[in-house]
Formats: C-alpha cells, structure tokens, sequence
C-alpha cells in the first residue's frame, strides 16, 4: 500500500514540475492533469463499455422475447442469453471494469493527498481553499461533485435500456439510485481532502463527456438501423405488391383467353348449327360443312 502512495506521490510531483516549467506552478492542476491521464489510460476499457452498452441496446427486444419465451425456465433462458452475448459479440461485465478500476485509485489518492507533503505550499491552495490536504471549508465541491454524478447517471440511464423500460422490476430502484448515490457522493466529499475531490471532478466531468458521445453515436445507430428496417420493409412492401401485380395480370390473362375460348365456341357451334339446318329442314341435297383451315 505504501509503495503505491509514493507511486502517486512522485507523479503528483512530476506533474507540479511541469506546472512550474510553462510557469503556471500550482498542485491543483497537477492534481487535474492526473486525473486526465488516468481516463486517458483507462480510454480502451471506456470504449469496450461503451460498445457493451450500445450493443445491449441493439439486443434488447431480442433479450425481451428471449424472456418471455423461456419465463418458466431459467436454466434454458441463461443458455439462449449466452448465444445472443455471443452472437452480437456483448459483454456485459465489461461494463463494471472501469468503476471496479477507479475504485483503488480513488482509495490510494486519498491516502496520497491527505499526506502529502507539499514542498512549496504556496501553490497548495485552490481559490477559496488554503490548502489541498483540507476539506473544503464551503462545500462547493462537493454539491459540485454531487451535481456531475447527477448529470453522469442521468445520461447512463437513458443510454442503459433496462432502466427506462417500465416492465423492469429494478425500474424503481435505478430511479431512486438517481438521486440518492449523488447525495452520498457529495456528503463523502465533504470528509475528503480538497485535492482527491478536485480528482473526482475531472474524472467524473471527463466520464460526462464520454457519456454525451456515446449517446450521440448511439442515437445515429439507432437512425441508421431505423432507415434499413423501414428500407427492407418498403422492399418486402413492394416485393408483394409486385406479387400481387403478377397474380392479378395472370387472373385477367387467364379470364381473358377463357372468354376467347367460349367465343370460339360459341362461333363453332353457330357454324355447324347453319350447316346443319338444310339436313333438317328434310333437304335431299347432301350438304358438306367446309373443312376447318
């Protein structure tokens, strides 16, 4: 444990260093530009949840079905769920990796600031606050910081499917997590050290702009797929149309040669009917009906 303290420690200081080398020396933006390099590092773990998240959303009345048709049978509906994973290339833990990741970071940070002995205390301070190892005096970081976490699951929620689907049994839950985890984050906030809570805010900022990203590539799938489904189903639309077209052009063709053909008849019968008349009228003249050509 105390190796990684003075692993962020020493960052901490080479960061301070920069800040002082383009002469704006301040530990505060050390602190941010911490915080930037760690969503920077954890970036691919990011854009594997994103991409889980988009691709539950794909699936999500496929998995609707899937539960409705297996209800009963939770052994079978866990297997076809798998399939589906799978097929759609989903993984659904990878979702957790990034929070299960910031976790220790946040933990260890603490202990590293709280600590942390600042060689030049003159640049310790942030506006209001006269040192960063203290809490804020204010609370203006943390109602900030409970106001981003709002923000962040607000945009989660309506990226997440499960959460504005009414049928969900944990519809409820998720709504009321909404607004009571912001409040437990802020309150947290208020026993923090300043600096740890100027490194939640960039992270937490920085998660919010991800988040409206995602949710615009999200809602551009969603157009996309929504343009091919309405394509396929105007080709299926016109296939049909084009079916009955056929069948209706047969129909006309075949009453139209059928009527030909009792006309033919009706004239054949006629024919033979006037050729036949002297015969009956007792005519000894033998009459021979002309040959059909």
């Amino acid at each position: 444990m105390s190796t990684l303290v003075s692993i962020f420690t020493s960052f901490i200081d080479a960061l301070y260093s920069l800040t002082n080398a383009i002469n704006f020396p301040s530990y505060a933006l050390a602190i941010i530009i911490l915080g930037l390099i760690v969503r920077l590092i954890l970036l691919p773990l990011t854009i594997m949840q994103m991409k889980s998240m988009l691709g539950m959303t794909e699936i999500q009345p496929e998995l609707q079905r899937l539960q409705k048709q297996y209800a009963n049978n939770r052994e079978k509906l866990s297997e076809e769920m798998m399939k589906l994973y799978q097929e759609y290339n989903v993984k659904p833990a990878a979702g957790c990796l990034p929070i299960l990741i910031q976790l220790p970071i946040l933990y260890i940070l603490f202990w590293a600031i709280r600590d942390y002995n600042f060689a030049d205390s003159a640049h310790a301070n942030f506006f209001w606050i006269s040192s960063l190892n203290n809490t804020d005096p204010t609370y203006i970081l943390p109602i900030v910081l409970g106001i981003i976490m709002f923000i962040q699951q607000k945009i989660a929620m309506s990226i997440n499917p499960q959460a504005m689907d009414p049928s969900n049994p944990m519809n409820m839950t998720m709504k009321m997590m909404l607004y009571v985890m912001p409040l437990i984050m802020a309150f947290s906030a208020t026993q923090m050290p300043s600096g740890l809570v100027i490194y939640w805010l960039t992270t937490s900022g920085f998660m919010v702009f991800q988040q409206l990203y995602m949710n615009r590539v999200r809602k551009k799938r969603t157009r996309k797929r929504r343009r091919t489904n309405d394509a396929a189903r105007e080709a299926r639309t016109a296939t049909k149309e084009h079916r009955r077209r056929k069948e209706t052009a047969d129909q006309n063709k075949s009453k139209k040669k059928t009527k030909q053909q009792l006309k033919n008849e009706h004239k054949a019968k006629k024919r033979e009917a006037k050729y036949q008349a002297p015969a009956k009228e007792g005519s000894s003249a033998t009459y021979h009906a002309p040959k059909k050509k």
